[in-house]
């Protein structure tokens, strides 16, 4: 029981303190902010529509809600379908489901939520579910059709829908009849701004594919089309293309042809072409103005399109055909009234399509004549509507609202009293506002207003809406529900609202201002017996079987019902239905104009309360006792608060109850026991008794605290006693154990010191001494014999490349393995020098020589490596000349090139001969042939040369030699590395002094009487190419890029 229990305000109505407007849109307000939607007044719900998805469905809900009664859980919109539906199969009762509303509040999706339910509770099987899946399907097809987007809502039904759902003896469904109420058809022709039409147009022109496009002589662009608003093509989260595939598979499951779909879309298209169709002024001969087509390709493709001739369809529209007994009339009219006719057969075209549509699902969904069967009927159908300016549809709807709020008071009062009889309690009458005398104002068949409707729309004569509204004004003069301008100011009242051409009606929810405007033209509904028998000419099957009435065997001079009369019949119809049935009531509201969720205008749905007359709802299911439950679970939620009955009762539920209201000395007058229930009158009465209860519960959980708590501390210490016992036992015997080891340890350790001394001392003479030192010399000798035999077995081989070395097997061995490998390096080493050649060994001393020099230092270098030195580079023996200057030299030539001179002062560059010989460098001009410069080995004091792959290098002269006194020499050679090589070995040979090379990039030459700083920078070919460029830099600095 959630009622009262847990929940948020108040769960049903009927409880609701004090009775006013105000606390109960509070309360309301409250659940929704708390998304709780759904709220109760008796069994009837009311559904505040969430704008958004929440998470209260699904199959996990339907289960949960399936298993427990109406009141167990909280309010919910599939507990009142599984009311109805256990209702109908257990009990045998036929049921209604009433949904009411404003536009937007969620009426369409609640009868889904009915549908999804009962097919899902229902009995499964092939042919149950081919009938569920053809039931559900009718939705979205009757959605496409009658549906359209208004400015408050979306997805707004444009007609009532009533549906009986059929079932047999075990509650599986067999089949259904849907019947549906005046279609809004005047949509089809015109919508206000930001309102769109039904939504098949939008569907069929987004999802069609050319191909079928194209046979439906249709173009995708909803901007040439006139019935179509231009400004709202699309609606937010609506897909017209998959919606249209989902249209046509609908269809399919439901039974229709594939033949039967197209004819649907060729009518379809039809009346999207028929607005296309622009009239222009014309004037017969007599000047009589008539009309006259503009463009006849729009007819020629209708009448391509229907089998129709376009000259036939012309002239239906554009003249009328008045025909009596005697003669017939043909009358010519002018544009207005041609495009009247034009609207006037779109709007029929459409609404005939419509009912042949609900007719063709109710063929497939029929269930067999012989077969017994249940009913749940499920009404989907506007709310009650006060607009700024209300006409006749207007009407017609809130006369309907009367009727089911008729049904409404009569049905539930009709329930009470049979409760009350039910239970032996005596039913006294209630005071309630009946409506029978406004239902009576509209619907009296002599003098109710749409008989004087229908009155006027047939008395000749001149006939306007002014005339009916006289009529009214004098038939209704003294009614106490009916105003006007008229009757107002006989009463000398004066209301700046009321309009001249407007009465008003104070209906339950409210007084409502119509205005007659159109009254007349709406009720007569006339389509010109021209546009039906054109149709009925056409050979498309189903658009001549739209128009039966046009086939001149049938033609009758008899006027066809006004729209009133035919709407009055079906709610007498629709009445009579739900008279038949067990209603079950679902009020829906929008919170907001917006819809936006999460959003709660008071304003808005507090007229809205007041038009679905909530709160006299409540006012009705309170007018006895308002609360009432079984003895059963009464005791069971109460017995608590009696000592009799608590902590158990083995009596009956009646007399525990009897107790425990007893004990509470409640008044008796608040008070009644039934057969099977007890009935509370006030809700101050529940509330006090619940009141009660959570003071109880808070005693009994005192007392449940204080003896678990109790038991707790006992348990806790008989748990810790024992715990301590055991710890003890174990920590002494562990103890024990622990000193019995050790004493056990220590006599073994002293027996086997006193075996091993005895054994010494009697067999001491069989050992002798220093005998673990022999043989340890003997097994240390045996490894290092080992080990040496292994590594002679396993020598690497003699190439003096190859570095590998067997590692020692033991660590011992590890410094004698270090210092072989070394010794059998140099061995390998010797062995390779002694093959060498004199000239070999010399060669690879020069190599060594320039590794120390060069090796890592000089860019060149590696380049350098696997050439040979060669010494003469310009052909020395081949040139008498320089032979001759050779001949007085101290030894052989040890190098001859061609080198560079850098001029340090200004950079200019000029070629020398360079001889290197055993004690002089000599530079020779090479044009002349002559000695330049002669320098002694022992003037060199130092040579500098870049890192880089250039050939660039500084002979830095001795201060105190005479060649020096010159300053230093600024060379440059290809063969930089053997030359400087060379020159080393020659001046330590000729010096015993080692010749100092430095490598750097930033260097000073000492010109005669200063310095230069020499800055080398490389280049883009980084020396590679053997050419520099020198550039001056200031008086004392020269960079040099190589």
């Amino acid at each position: 029981m959630t009622l009262l229990e847990g929940c948020v305000g108040v769960e049903d109505l009927v409880l609701l303190e004090p009775l006013e407007q105000e606390p109960l849109l509070r309360n309301l307000q409250l659940r929704y902010e708390k998304k709780e939607i759904y709220t109760y007044i008796g069994n009837v719900l009311i559904s505040v529509n969430p704008y958004q998805q929440l998470p209260i469905y699904g199959p996990e809900f339907i289960a949960k809600y399936r298993d427990y009664t109406f009141y167990e859980l909280k309010p919910h919109i599939y507990a009142l379908a599984n009311e109805a539906y256990q209702s109908l199969r257990d009990r045998d009762r036929d049921q209604c489901i009433l949904i009411t509303g404003e536009s937007g509040a969620g009426k369409t999706e609640a009868s889904k939520l009915v549908m999804s339910y009962v097919a899902a509770v229902c009995g499964k099987g092939e042919q149950v579910n081919s009938v569920k899946e053809q039931l559900l399907q009718s939705n979205p097809v009757l959605e496409a059709f009658g549906n359209a987007k208004t400015i408050r809502n979306n997805n707004s039904s444009r007609f009532g829908k009533y549906m009986d759902i059929e079932f047999d003896f075990k509650g599986s469904p067999l089949g259904g009849v849907i019947t549906n109420y005046l279609l809004e058809k005047s949509r089809v022709v015109k919508q206000l701004e930001g309102e769109r039409n039904f939504h098949i147009f939008y569907q069929l022109l987004a999802g069609a594919d050319a191909h079928l496009l194209k046979a439906l002589k249709l173009e995708r662009d909803t901007s040439g089309y006139t019935y179509l608003n231009q400004k709202v093509s699309r609606v937010d989260g609506m897909d017209d293309t998959s919606n249209f595939k989902a249209v046509q598979s609908a269809m399919t499951v439901i039974g229709f042809s594939e033949e039967e779909i197209q004819q649907v879309l060729e009518v379809t298209a039809l009346v999207l072409k028929l607005g296309n169709v622009e009239l222009a002024d014309e004037f017969q001969a007599n000047g009589i103005s008539a009309s006259g087509i503009q463009d006849g390709r729009g007819i020629q493709e209708i009448g391509e399109m229907m089998g129709l001739k376009s000259e036939e369809l012309e002239k239906a529209l554009c003249s009328r055909t008045m025909k009596t007994a005697k003669e017939k009339v043909v009358t010519a009219l002018n544009v207005i009234q041609a495009q009247y006719a034009r609207d006037a057969l779109a709007k029929n075209i459409y609404s005939r399509l419509f009912n042949w549509i609900v007719n063709r699902i109710n063929e497939s969904i029929k269930v067999g004549t012989g077969e017994k069967k249940k009913v749940m009927g499920v009404l989907d159908i506007y709310g009650f509507e006060i607009l700024e300016d209300n006409s006749f549809e207007q009407f017609v709807i809130n006369y309907c609202n009367e009727k089911l709020q008729q049904v409404f008071i009569e049905m539930t009062l009709k329930e009470e009293q049979e409760e009350y009889e039910r239970e032996g309690i005596p039913w006294t009458k209630v005071d309630y506002f009946d409506n029978g005398i406004i239902c009576n104002l509209i619907e009296h068949n002599q003098r109710g207003i749409l008989a004087m409707l229908d009155e006027e729309c047939l008395r000749p004569g001149v006939v306007s809406d002014s005339t009916f509204l006289a009529k009214l004004n004098q038939l209704f003069s003294k009614h106490n529900h009916y105003e006007s301008k008229v009757t107002q100011n006989a009463q000398h009242q004066y209301d700046h609202t009321m309009g001249l051409s407007s009465f008003r009606i104070c209906h339950y929810a409210g007084k409502v201002t119509y205005n007659v405007k159109s009254f007349i033209d709406k009720n007569n509904d006339l389509l010109f017996r021209d546009l039906s028998e054109a149709m009925w000419k056409a050979r498309h099957p189903l658009l001549r079987s739209l128009f039966p009435e046009g086939d001149p065997k049938q033609a009758s001079l008899k006027r066809p019902p006004t729209a009133g009369a035919q709407f009055k019949n079906s709610v007498a119809i629709l009445m009579k239905n739900l008279y038949s049935k067990n209603p079950n009531y679902i009020r829906c509201i929008k919170p907001n104009e917006h819809q936006q969720q999460g959003q709660f205008s008071s304003e808005v749905v507090d007229v809205q309360t007041r038009y679905l007359g909530l709160l006299e709802n409540v006012r009705v299911r309170r007018a006895g006792y308002a609360y009432r439950q079984r003895y059963g679970p009464f005791l069971e939620r109460y017995r608590l608060l009696s000592r009799s009955t608590w902590p158990r009762w083995n009596g009956g539920d009646r007399e525990g109850v009897e107790k425990v209201v007893g004990e509470l000395s409640l008044s008796s007058e608040e008070l009644a026991f039934g057969k099977m229930k007890i009935f509370i009158r006030s809700p101050k009465t529940l509330f006090f008794l619940e009141e009660q209860r959570r003071l109880r519960l808070q005693q009994l959980a005192t007392i449940i605290q204080k003896t678990y708590r109790g038991w707790r501390c006992r348990a806790h210490y008989q748990l810790m006693r024992k715990s301590q016992i055991v710890i003890s036992a174990w920590f002494r015997g562990n103890r024990q154990r622990i000193l019995y080891g050790k004493i056990k340890s220590s006599v073994l350790l002293i027996q086997a010191f006193v075996r091993g001394w005895k054994a010494r001392k009697d067999y001491r003479k069989y050992f002798r001494s220093g005998a673990a030192l022999t043989l340890s010399n003997f097994i240390y000798k045996s490894i290092t014999q080992k080990f040496l035999l292994g590594l002679k077995d396993n020598l690497p081989s003699t190439n003096i490349l190859d570095s590998t070395w067997p590692a020692a097997p033991y660590r011992c061995f590890h410094t004698a393995n270090q210092e072989l490998q070394q010794l059998f390096y140099r061995w390998k080493c010797k062995k390779f020098l002694d093959r060498l050649s004199p000239k070999q060994v010399e060669i690879l001393r020069e190599k060594v020589c320039a590794s120390e020099l060069f090796k890592g230092k000089k860019a060149s270098y590696p380049q350098s490596v696997p050439i040979p030195f060669h010494g003469d580079y310009i052909g020395l023996q081949g040139n008498p000349k320089l032979q001759k200057l050779t001949n007085g030299m101290d030894g052989p030539v040890l190098m001859a090139e061609t080198v560079k001179k850098v001029n340090r002062g200004n950079g200019k560059i000029s070629s020398r001969i360079l001889l290197l010989t055993k004690g002089h460098v000599i530079l020779i001009d090479t044009k002349k042939s002559q000695p330049k410069t002669v320098i002694g080995l022992d003037s060199v004091a130092g040579v500098s040369v870049t890192s880089f792959k250039d050939g660039l290098f500084s002979l830095h002269m001795s201060e105190i030699s005479s060649v020096g006194s010159k300053g230093d020499f600024l060379l440059v050679s290809e063969h930089v590395i053997e030359l400087l090589t060379r020159m080393s070995r020659a001046v330590l040979d000729a010096t015993q002094k080692q010749l100092p090379v430095t490598v750097t990039e930033n260097f000073s030459v000492r010109l005669k009487e200063s310095s230069v700083t020499i800055k080398v920078i490389q280049g883009p070919e980084g020396g590679r190419n053997g050419k520099l460029s020198c550039k001056k830099k200031g008086s004392r600095g020269l960079e040099v890029t190589v």
